[in-house]
């Protein structure tokens, strides 16, 4: 077996290291059964996570958790097929730093290093490849998933809770183990800002560039304002000279404004959000030079910010100050919601308009045909309604608004839910949400999602759809 180094600012562990192999999966998968089974019958299951992503309040949880140690690893790889069998729990910083070495990369590799695979495939995760490669579940060739009712299987396209597990955010199982597809990668990335300063002309490159107009492996973009956006278009290179590092003093958001051109090592670009929360560590002071200094380089990483939103949530001190202080109350909108290419600089002169809160990242994408020949205008996935043959752009924001006098908090995120329908376009659902269950279904998989519940976790063990991302569990 031939391993190719891959350059990179940051040390990268040795292979060996972190491939866990099938005989400790399969005991980990045992202690996982174990735990279900010991679990009462009629008693809510959930997973026993440190860690998560997601940005809902919930109630707190009292009922015993799944056993998941054990399964947050690669279990092994196939360098001459590019594929990957990996543990569901394995975060993609792991995930990468395994790869890597290889020279192979998953064909998405979302933007924060705590994203596990499996929560990016039932959660949905995207990343400046998908415009060419579409969302990390189209590159995953088979699952091992825990079904609601407590069976192991296996799926591959085209079964039903193959499509129709993207989406769930664990409501009709949890995965175990993924075979996902790998990519080759060169040494670094060159980047070209380009700067726009009207969004429907910003649109329409995005538009050109998604159906192939130009030699590009990453694109995404951010938006200031209404007169000042960028693309940033991203080309593998084998050339290392000139490289950049936004671990240290600067954000590497900023650069975007300054620099016209730019390299990162490809380890480096596919962090290069990471560090900095894209840009929301400046809410704790993080981007202040002064603070920057003594804030220690190991701990400006995006869980880190993550935890402290979540002290914030829990005791709310800033709150209190800002009370003190005559502040107002201040409401959260933290939302990624995807537009149809020819509706997003419209959607987004609304929200400049109506939602004080900028930056804005843009990150298109499309549907992966892999291969496949998706009919025209078909919906492959069951849960989510992205449709082949169609552009579309993830539009990010993330921070909180004031709430203005006789509004009250949630006001402005439902706004939102209705201007980004009104524009034809849906939102991801690791946030709050605030449909009513006719909307949502209508949204969401309403004609698909009963029978495969019925089928997969027939006794309710898990919470349906609706009521995970709606409603406060």
């Amino acid at each position: 077996m031939t391993v190719t180094p891959v350059l990179s600012t940051s040390a990268v562990a040795p292979v060996v290291s972190l491939v866990r192999g099938a005989q400790a999966h399969r005991a980990a998968v045992e202690r996982l059964l174990s735990s279900y089974r010991a679990i009462p019958a009629g008693q809510r299951v959930r997973l026993a996570k440190r860690t998560s992503n997601l940005f809902r309040n919930r109630a707190p949880v009292t009922s015993p958790g799944l056993d998941v140690s054990g399964l947050d690893g690669v279990i092994s790889i196939d360098p001459a097929a590019r594929t990957a069998d990996v543990q569901a729990m394995c975060t993609y910083e792991t995930l990468v730093a395994t790869t890597l070495p290889y020279g192979l990369i998953p064909l998405v590799v979302p933007q924060l290093k705590t994203i596990t695979l499996g929560g990016a495939v039932t959660g949905l995760g995207i990343e400046s490849s998908s415009f060419r490669n579409g969302l990390p579940h189209e590159s995953v060739l088979e699952m091992d998933i825990l079904t609601g009712d407590g069976e192991l299987v296996t799926v591959r396209p085209p079964d039903e809770l193959f499509r129709g597990f993207p989406n769930s955010y664990g409501t009709l199982g949890y995965a175990t183990r993924l075979r996902i597809e790998l990519e080759p990668v060169r040494p670094a990335v060159d980047l070209r800002h380009v700067r726009f300063d009207d969004l429907h002309k910003l649109t329409q490159a995005i538009e050109t560039i998604s159906t192939g107009g130009g030699d590009v492996d990453f694109l995404d973009g951010v938006v200031f304002s209404a007169t000042e956006s960028y693309l940033t278009l991203g080309t593998y290179t084998d050339d290392l000279s000139g490289l950049s590092d936004y671990t240290g003093a600067e954000p590497y958001y900023r650069s975007i404004q300054r620099r016209q051109q730019d390299k990162l090592t490809v380890h480096d670009y596919l962090w290069r959000w990471d560090t900095d929360w894209f840009w929301c560590s400046a809410a704790f002071g993080a981007q202040n030079p002064k603070v920057r200094k003594y804030w220690p380089a190991r701990y400006r990483r995006s869980d880190v910010f993550h935890k402290l939103v979540g002290l914030e949530t829990k005791y709310g001190f800033v709150s209190r100050i800002d009370a003190w202080r005559g502040k107002p109350a201040r409401e959260r909108v933290i939302q990624d919601v995807e537009l149809p290419v020819g509706r997003t600089a419209e959607f987004l002169e609304w929200y400049l308009e109506h939602v004080p809160m900028t930056p804005v990242w843009l990150c298109p994408l499309r549907l992966r045909d892999s291969g496949n020949s998706l009919p025209a205008d078909s919906k492959p996935w069951s849960l989510y309604p992205l449709r082949s043959g169609h552009t579309y752009v993830n539009a990010g924001f993330w921070g909180t608004v004031a709430i203005e006098p006789g509004r009250r908090d949630g006001d402005k995120n439902r706004e939102i839910e209705d201007a980004v329908a009104g524009f034809g376009g849906h939102k991801s659902l690791y946030s709050d949400a605030y449909y009513d269950e006719a909307t949502f279904w209508a949204a969401y998989g309403g004609n698909d999602y009963p029978a495969l519940k019925a089928k997969y976790d027939g006794e309710g063990r898990l919470l349906d759809l609706y009521a995970k991302t709606v409603g406060r569990h």
